[in-house]
């Protein structure tokens, strides 16, 4: 399986529609399997909302890590994977958080700091292909009054230096998006090479 990852060095809004089949290549071009990234904030339209466990909340942010992933290598399209898929991705960020010192838990297929929410994501399928979002908050700025958010570039050192900022963060990025297409890589290899009977 291949995919293609792509940083947008544009920033704009992440409102729910990108979470719709074949925006990557509707607006971008990309041809199959990706990853798309880009930083902006989110303010998911009542229409785009995929959980209804969501409905009537307010899900935003001022800014935030965008990422949009989109499979074609299952079909029919499979929520089941889809959301194991989505979980894998949510671990590597925990374990890239880890290398810069930052203590994460994990709830499901939330990020928490100090019990404070990191992260956003939801996964959904179409007749041809499957996605998912992952949305991490660079601050907490514009968060819901209800939800005790944090955020990247918020977190700071024993020295009260901040860990992430804007020269470091795209490597955080560019590295939790190749570990994951690194991981779903080394699956396949993995059935291609195992004796079965």
């Amino acid at each position: 399986m291949s995919m293609k990852y792509k940083h947008l060095d544009t920033s704009f809004q992440y409102d729910g529609s990108q979470i719709n089949p074949f925006w990557g290549f509707k607006s971008f071009n990309i041809k199959g399997s990706s990853i798309i990234t880009w930083l902006g904030s989110m303010n998911i339209k009542p229409d785009h909302l995929k959980d209804f466990e969501d409905i009537g909340l307010e899900i935003k942010s001022d800014s935030m890590v965008h990422f949009i992933i989109e499979h074609f290598d299952i079909q029919p399209a499979n929520l089941r994977i889809a959301y194991h898929r989505q979980r894998i991705l949510v671990m590597i960020l925990k374990e890239v958080l880890l290398k810069y010192g930052i203590i994460s838990n994990r709830v499901g297929d939330d990020i928490y700091i100090d019990s404070k929410k990191l992260t956003v994501s939801i996964t959904t399928v179409s007749i041809s292909s499957t996605k998912i979002h992952l949305g991490i908050n660079l601050k907490s700025q514009g968060t819901p009054d209800d939800v005790d958010t944090i955020g990247l570039f918020e977190l700071v050192d024993e020295n009260n230096k901040p860990i992430l900022d804007n020269n470091n963060v795209l490597e955080v990025v560019a590295n939790v998006a190749n570990t994951y297409i690194n991981e779903l890589e080394s699956i396949e290899l993995d059935i291609s090479k195992t004796n079965t009977f």
